[in-house]
């Protein structure tokens, strides 16, 4: 379990500028609040809730090889529905990155029967686009202005036609007009996700629009989607400095293993991406044993399965996809990054840590909880309020991404009379007394206290609850590891997190990033 506010940013469909990561979670305050009801026995009232949850969960795999995880909640009239792509940035071939998070926003662009008003005509249009477009790449690889110039013409041309068959977002007008809500997706390094909720009695009408979906998708107005995305990309990334950090970041901490690239994709890759691409990404990832459904609401486990036999039973099955083989090598030495820019000085530390399904994970949750939770944290106790070298300081575990081994990662902005050595300096003492000094029983179950809350109140919702349990299914294999969180959380001790600091917290482990202002 990553920190809920952390998950919901990783899970937006690019590397997002963690200045918004800072603002976010240093506006939060103190979520010990939270849980001042929350007593040292409180896991004894927690553990009957979790196994009466887990009683109301059903699953079933159609014969194509698509899972379904359904769970029983009458409370309310409603259902949440998550449809989870096992296929992320980390998945995409190489000089095509940005594919996945494009095919995330072209999935809402409808089918061969929602979003046209004739797609036989439509079809012939989109082909000719595509081979102008592929013309005018031809002619500027040989540097003829002029037929650039002229083929530039005939794509705006065609391009105008082409928008005269769409019938804008009707996919999503279809969804918002039966009373369907909170209709999104989004995409990591790991996975892409679609989400909505709907009226209990249109269970029958999201099968229908979901199978449709990714049975028939057309992936239209792809030339104006490449433009928003592009604009996306110079709006969070390059004209950003803290986008720029972090991309240089990770670019840095890791040498072989994908989570070093964007999700977002790097600006020559998208602008070289075309229509054909994101078909043979979607035609080796979409298929049905390479999708998770996740249902939790108001409906009735045999009327689900006997459903989605009729509308997604229909998809033919596919080869397994490839896997990500690449393995990290151990980092041996410190490695560093520096950025000159316009900005306020920052300071970034990362540490190579296990993957979502290693048993230290849990560790790792309660090691980044006490350094940094709230205002009570000893990060912002230490480098905010008493030493004043910080004006945010914050740690996180599960960088980028959890599927794969990522990074901890710890930055911090400086204050205006300290520098980034000072900060470091002092991040430096946190990190070290947890090596040598053990962690109280109080503060240590405080840290529990606050984890456990964290997660019951991420499973608060419907939606909450799908999407993790769809999470937990696919990248730990069990969606019962979920529940398992709980009593893993339990059993750590002050001597695991002395252990885990020690192994993990090493200078040849270490990546260090900073940004300084831009000389004059």
């Amino acid at each position: 379990m990553i920190t809920n506010l952390f998950k919901l940013f990783c899970l937006i469909g690019y590397s997002v500028s963690i200045i918004y990561i800072f603002s976010f979670l240093y506006g939060s305050g103190d979520s010990s609040a939270l849980a001042k009801d929350t007593t040292s026995n409180s896991s004894f009232s927690t553990f009957p809730y979790l196994e009466h949850a887990a009683k109301q969960i059903n699953e079933f795999t159609l014969d194509n090889g698509m899972k379904f995880i359904v769970m029983e909640n009458h409370s309310a009239p409603v259902i949440s529905f998550v449809t989870y792509a096992d296929v992320g940035g980390v998945d995409e071939p190489k000089n095509k990155t940005g594919v996945a998070h494009f095919l995330e926003h072209l999935a809402f662009k409808g089918t061969t029967e929602i979003g046209t008003t004739n797609y036989t005509e439509e079809k012939e249009i989109l082909s000719n686009l595509d081979h102008v477009f592929t013309l005018i790449e031809e002619a500027k690889s040989r540097n003829d202005n002029a037929n650039v110039q002229l083929l530039t013409e005939e794509f705006h041309i065609l391009q105008a036609e082409a928008h005269n068959y769409v019938k804008q977002n009707e996919f999503g007008r279809i969804v918002e007009t039966a009373g369907g809500v909170n209709i999104n997706a989004a995409t990591s390094p790991d996975s892409t996700i679609y989400f909505y909720s709907f009226p209990s009695n249109k269970l029958e009408l999201w099968m229908s629009l979901e199978s449709q979906r990714f049975l028939n998708p057309v992936f239209r107005e792809f030339y104006k989607e490449k433009n928003i995305i592009l604009e996306e990309r110079r709006l969070r990334t390059e004209n950003n400095p803290i986008g720029k950090m972090v991309e240089a970041f990770l670019d840095t901490a890791f040498i072989q293993h994908p989570y070093k690239r964007p999700v977002i994709g790097y600006n020559k890759d998208i602008n070289g991406l075309t229509r054909k691409d994101v078909q043979d990404f979607f035609n080796i990832y979409y298929g049905p044993n390479n999708l998770t459904i996740s249902i939790v609401g108001d409906v009735k486990f045999e009327q689900v399965r006997n459903l989605a036999e009729v509308y997604f039973g229909r998809y033919p099955s596919k080869a397994e996809p490839p896997k990500i083989s690449v393995v990290e090598p151990k980092q041996t030495e410190a490695r560093e990054i520096t950025l000159n820019l316009d900005s306020q000085p920052w300071y970034l530390e990362g540490y190579h840590v296990p993957s979502l399904d290693h048993p230290d994970n849990v560790v790792y949750q309660v090691i980044s909880n006490i350094l940094s939770s709230g205002r009570t944290s000893r990060l912002y106790k230490s480098l905010v309020e008493d030493k004043q070298v910080a004006l945010v300081a914050q740690g996180l575990s599960g960088y980028p991404s959890d599927k794969y081994p990522n990074l901890m990662l710890f930055y911090a902005q400086t204050s205006p009379q300290a520098s980034v050595e000072e900060v470091a300096k002092a991040l430096s003492l946190e990190i070290e007394k947890l090596k040598v000094q053990p962690v109280s029983e109080q503060e240590l179950e405080k840290a529990k206290n606050k984890l456990r809350a964290s997660l019951l109140r991420s499973l608060d919702s419907n939606l909450g609850m799908a999407r993790a349990l769809v999470e937990y299914e696919v990248k730990t294999g069990k969606w019962h590891n979920l529940f398992s969180q709980v009593q893993a959380l339990e059993a750590v001790t002050a001597e695991d997190i002395e252990r885990v600091a020690k192994i993990t917290f090493r200078s040849e482990n270490m990546t260090v990033g900073r940004i300084l202002p831009k000389r004059q």
